[in-house]
């Protein structure tokens, strides 16, 4: 603050508030899927602008057939805010799983490029960020978004016990999509990951909050139902059928029919049925399903050897 005097006038001149620059803070991309060797890898975005696809020259190469040898841009404004913008390729830029032509980024969302997908993190508490996005790729599938199967291996051991120690039933469904593989071989592994995603999204609103639905391998799920006798588990297995076949998967404006076959298995008052028989009288069920004709559940192992 200065003051003057002028004809005995006392004058007093405010200083002038200068524009405070925004804070930017730091940000960088996670790297969720494919699953590999560098799955969770981070990229810090230290510069402003960056080129990412397939082509070794790029800022960012990633080395996937589905990404086109400049796939997109990321670029940071004057205002400290990061965009995507997609520069004509292939198979598209998409975040969270809208594609999209240009777009800012926010904090948490989801970038994906062909079929490799990042979590793009910004701000001032980027490193608790990461680390907590380390520790929720160690239970959830990075394509999906659902439970993975190590976490699914840890939480079904723990309802079997609390089953056996309370005498409570608990019921386990497992599915695969019925020939996924000729999905892949003629649309595709685009195609196939939006089956799996789909699919995922469908069961998931089925599941209780008690339950777990996880992604068990490859195109194999499973369904942890606790307090659940086979009958109940029948049920649902069936609602999860009928609920995938009633309608197809859609993938580029083309619709992609779609089946499951489920098998279902339960343990009540059965102490010394473990984790792995468990999930085994299941995936013996499931495979019996498929050899009896696809798209149906079998229940129980009375039942395979009826057909």
């Amino acid at each position: 603050m200065t003051s003057e005097r002028n004809s005995g006038t006392l004058i007093i001149a405010r200083p002038v508030e200068m524009p405070k620059s925004r804070e930017r803070g730091e940000a960088c991309l996670v790297l969720l899927h494919p699953p590999g060797p560098d799955i969770g890898k981070r990229t810090p975005l230290s510069k402003r602008t960056y080129v990412v696809g397939r082509d070794a020259e790029v800022d960012l190469v990633i080395s996937r057939s589905s990404v086109s040898r400049q796939h997109s841009q990321l670029s940071q404004d004057d205002d400290g805010e990061w965009w995507v913008q997609d520069m004509g390729s292939t198979n598209g830029t998409f975040v969270n799983e809208e594609r999209i032509t240009r777009k800012r980024l926010l904090d948490g969302d989801q970038v994906r490029f062909g079929d490799a997908i990042f979590k793009f993190l910004s701000g001032a508490n980027i490193e608790s960020a990461y680390h907590e996005e380390i520790y929720r790729m160690t239970i959830l599938d990075g394509l999906t978004g659902i439970h993975n199967k190590r976490y699914f291996l840890e939480f079904l051991e723990r309802e079997l016990a609390g089953a056996h120690r309370h005498r409570h039933p608990l019921s386990l469904v497992m599915f695969d999509v019925d020939h996924f593989k000729k999905v892949n071989d003629q649309r595709g592994h685009l195609c196939g990951d939006a089956v799996l995603k789909e699919i995922s999204a469908r069961v998931r609103q089925r599941v209780r909050r008690e339950d777990l639905f996880a992604r068990y391998g490859g195109e194999e799920f499973a369904c942890i139902l606790a307090s659940t006798t086979l009958e109940g588990g029948v049920v649902f297995a069936e609602h999860v059928r009928s609920m995938i076949n009633e309608r197809p998967v859609m993938f580029e404006g083309e619709p992609v029919p779609v089946t499951v076959s489920l098998g279902v298995s339960c343990v009540f008052n059965e102490p010394g049925v473990d984790l792995l028989t468990l999930i085994k009288r299941a995936d013996e069920n499931l495979y019996a399903a498929k050899h009896a004709g696809r798209d149906q559940v079998v229940p129980s192992l009375a039942t395979v050897r009826g057909y």
